[in-house]
């Protein structure tokens, strides 16, 4: 096996474990044993678990990140459009990378700063807040708030998409239509100055 086969096996060892174990619940002993390659090839390679695990963190940050553009360069211009694509972008992945989307939800590793699934939502969310911000323009909204309401809209996708995975008791297509049912509608009847209306304060 040449060195960038051995490279990319361990990266698919490596994507399986982290995905079934966590990135606690994973050693190099563990990964080293499913590769069939002693311990110091995994070093040489990666310099150990955390340079595994970023580099497939990484990987699958790229590989949704480039589903969900895609979705949303094919249908600029359409607001709805868009946000079916985005909400269907999401759930393909989750269907699709089953393993890559565990990895993405659970925790990072201690003192990683990136590849967390807050960190994730955030570079997603900062793909749609120009689409959203010219939609509040033509609506008569704010549009300085997009970025809260992008944050809010990938969010609001993200975390029920990781319900579907595991109840799987509706369709794909189901849950992409709720979704946007409920933002969608949501977004038709926004205010321009939403205020707390029951006298409860922070």
């Amino acid at each position: 096996m040449t060195g960038p086969q051995r490279r990319q096996q361990l990266i698919e060892v490596g994507r399986a474990l982290f995905a079934e174990r966590g990135f606690e619940g994973t050693s190099v002993e563990q990964i080293s044993e499913a590769a069939g390659v002693s311990k110091p090839v995994i070093y040489e390679h990666f310099g150990g678990k955390e340079g595994l695990y970023a580099v497939v963190v990484d990987r699958e940050i790229q590989a949704l990140l480039g589903q969900i553009t895609d979705a949303l360069t094919e249908h600029e211009g359409n607001a709805r459009a868009l946000l079916e694509a985005a909400a269907m972008a999401l759930l393909d992945y989750i269907d699709h990378s089953t393993d890559g989307f565990r990895i993405l939800v659970r925790d990072s590793p201690p003192g990683q700063s990136t590849g967390s699934f807050a960190s994730l939502i955030s570079d997603i969310a900062t793909q749609v807040e120009h689409i959203l911000a010219a939609e509040f323009r033509r609506r008569r909204l704010d549009p300085k708030t997009a970025p809260l309401y992008a944050q809010m809209l990938v969010g609001m996708v993200a975390i029920p998409g990781g319900w579907w995975l595991d109840s799987r008791k509706m369709k794909k297509d189901d849950v992409a239509a709720h979704l946007v049912n409920l933002a969608w509608n949501g977004l038709a009847g926004m205010e321009a100055k939403p205020t707390l209306r029951t006298g409860v304060k922070g």
